[in-house]
């Protein structure tokens, strides 16, 4: 187990640093498109080894040994595969270029209704500081550690304050923490409420099949995020309130229902609705972010949402804690998803107000 611990974090790594290799190599009006084309393409490919594993199993008589081995053959051609892709020469978080050439130029955000409606993170103060860092001048003024490892730490800890200084990218990343330990810990746990309420000794089963349709779905919702033309920063916290009240409401559908198919139902409804959000918060918080500092947030963030997960299996699961049963382990996490639409619902409605609100004021204001 705790080598199986240990390549799911290698794993997790090196899915960190492929969106933050893509991110570095198009422009940062593509990354809606580019986000959606990499994450659904990944979950496609995630339903068609599912289908064949299936398939294998079920009509060959696969055994577990030989799906391991083809599991194994299939990670090796896609690590072959990285190997030829083009590798940068040095580090971009140490040895980073100019402050123009590493910000997203203000024609390449996303577009707002007017002048006068600016995004949340062009309104906080501190998101100047977060993208752009100390000038040169004041870096030299600073006295720096002359241990390697030391400097390296200060550095982080600088650029880490910096980004959670904008309110905009505090808030995506919040969402992404939250929602990303409340969906693991679902997934981790799904097998088990659906044998509760449909044992595999005593009756069919399509858990193979909900979770590959589920995976498809979540593909297609990840895809449709690229052709959607909307101004998220009016309504991208208003989407993550919307659509974290409809994965609360069928969890809630899952813990209520006795019915093995309206549990499916509410799986899938769930994956799909969070493949959606997850696909729109990777790329606005690239979007806002310097081209080096890409794999420092998306890693700090599923570093804060695995340490919640952790909370969450120790009180809620394990016998040490609560120690509670499946059933009740599901109320509890609908309940976790409402409190985080709540949240952005709130959000959401006071940023909205706010801007119409800003809007009104400076129409009604005579000119000069």
């Amino acid at each position: 187990m705790q080598a199986v611990e240990f390549f799911y974090g290698m794993v997790t790594a090196t899915e960190v640093a492929y969106y933050a290799y893509i991110y570095s190599v198009v422009s940062a009006d593509h990354y809606q498109r580019v986000t959606s084309y990499c994450r659904s393409i990944t979950l496609v490919a995630a339903t068609l080894a599912a289908v064949l594993g299936q398939l294998l199993v079920s009509l060959a008589d696969v055994s577990y040994f030989h799906l391991n081995a083809i599991t194994l053959a299939s990670v090796s051609l896609a690590f072959v595969c990285s190997l030829l892709l083009p590798m940068p020469q040095k580090s971009m978080f140490f040895h980073r270029k100019g402050t123009s050439e590493s910000l997203p130029q203000p024609d390449e955000a996303v577009a707002v209704p007017s002048s006068n409606t600016l995004s949340s993170c062009q309104r906080d103060k501190d998101c100047v500081a977060a993208d752009i860092g100390p000038a040169p001048a004041q870096q030299a003024q600073q006295p720096e550690p002359q241990h390697h490892v030391l400097r390296v730490l200060v550095q982080l800890g600088k650029d880490l304050k910096e980004c959670y200084g904008s309110q905009k990218l505090l808030y995506w990343s919040l969402w992404w923490a939250l929602a990303t330990a409340g969906f693991n810990q679902v997934v981790n746990y799904i097998q088990v409420l659906w044998d509760f309420r449909a044992p595999s000794h005593s009756s069919a089963v399509y858990n193979g099949a909900v979770e590959a349709v589920a995976t498809f779905l979540g593909s297609a919702t990840s895809m449709a995020v690229g052709y959607v033309k909307v101004n998220w920063d009016l309504s991208g916290e208003l989407a993550l309130g919307i659509f974290s009240a409809m994965d609360a409401g069928s969890l809630f559908l899952m813990y209520f229902t006795d019915n093995i198919w309206a549990c499916y139902a509410g799986y899938l409804a769930f994956k799909a609705c969070y493949m959606l959000l997850i696909t729109i918060a990777t790329f606005q918080i690239a979007v806002n972010l310097s081209m080096e500092r890409y794999a420092l947030m998306f890693g700090f963030n599923n570093f804060i949402a695995l340490v919640i997960q952790t909370i969450l299996t120790v009180v809620v699961v394990d016998s040490n804690g609560l120690g509670l049963g499946i059933s009740t382990q599901f109320l509890i996490y609908s309940s976790y998803f409402t409190f985080i639409a709540g949240i952005f619902l709130i959000r959401s409605t006071y940023t909205i107000i706010s801007i119409k609100y800003r809007n009104t004021t400076t129409a009604n204001e005579p000119n000069d």
